[in-house]
């Protein structure tokens, strides 16, 4: 499927384009910087330690269980979930020292496979909602084997067989973050299918995600990009689900530091879709 001729044919005319309210510019005071900006990283870093602690802890008791005694099946079920959650905030401290380095202008390009970057994401996605659809994809050595794996949970993975063995260069943690960020909120309002496009065009990657739920309301259009702000459940239609309110704002920002254009295309009852479009860089 050609989704370069697909977006390079609507000119992105059905799309809005989000830009931040400072044209770019990010207002300073609105965050902590310096020896301030340095405590709170500091803080941030020091909880991966005890979280790779208590998520080797638990993974022991589960599996080691000849050398630390048998567990019920019950308490296996609530050790799962614990680790599942561990799992969640070892992800949130990630996603926070990597705005870090954003607020400080931190990029940090590299050449890797779109292969690898999808099926990480769509991992650690899966990892903490369906463990055997991660456990699955990680089992995958070709496309064809990841989009049977994606449709059976109601994700359709669109991308050419030669892009997907393709190296590009980017920025992997804050690309990974953006297209986890988009991928967790289009599960969670979706009614029942979720879209992931890729292409490219000479310098550019882009992402198209999409899902079939209830839709934003035209006039929320650039609230969902503030921090904190939240939709209330009856303006999305049937679905309650909320977040900590960070996502949306943090992918606008990574976009940014990216070089990028965040578009959104949504409304009431026609499913919401976002489009990353992404500069491709040369590898030094």
């Amino acid at each position: 499927m050609n989704i370069a001729r697909d977006i390079k044919e609507s000119s992105y005319d059905s799309l809005t384009l989000q830009e931040s309210t400072d044209n770019g510019q990010r207002n300073k005071g609105d965050s902590p910087s310096g020896r301030g900006r340095i405590k709170i990283d500091f803080l941030i870093h020091d909880l991966k330690v005890p979280l790779a602690v208590i998520e080797a802890g638990l993974m022991a008791l589960m599996n080691k269980q000849e050398k630390y005694g048998p567990i019920t099946e019950r308490q296996e079920k609530v050790f799962a979930r614990a680790l599942r959650n561990t799992k969640v905030l070892k992800t949130l401290v990630n996603d926070a020292l990597e705005l870090g380095k954003s607020r400080e202008g931190g990029v940090n390009f590299s050449k890797f496979k779109l292969s690898n970057l999808l099926e990480q994401a769509l991992e650690e996605i899966f990892d903490l909602t369906d463990i055997s659809a991660s456990e699955e994809i990680k089992q995958c050595t070709k496309l064809a084997q990841v989009g049977a794996v994606l449709e059976n949970k109601g994700v359709l993975l669109f991308v050419d067989e030669n892009l997907w063995c393709e190296e590009i260069c980017q920025d992997h943690a804050k690309l990974k973050q953006i297209l986890r960020n988009l991928l967790s909120n289009a599960l969670k309002y979706r009614k029942n299918i979720v879209e992931l496009k890729v292409d490219r065009t000479e310098d550019t990657i882009v992402f198209s995600v999409k899902d079939d739920g209830e839709g934003i309301p035209s006039a929320f259009h650039k609230k969902i990009f503030e921090c904190y702000f939240q939709m209330d459940p009856d303006d999305r239609g049937s679905c309650s689900v909320r977040g900590h309110g960070l996502g949306l704002a943090g992918v606008m920002v990574l976009v940014e530091d990216l070089g990028g254009k965040l578009f959104l295309d949504s409304d009431v009852g026609l499913g919401t879709r976002f489009l990353v479009k992404l500069p491709l860089k040369t590898y030094p």
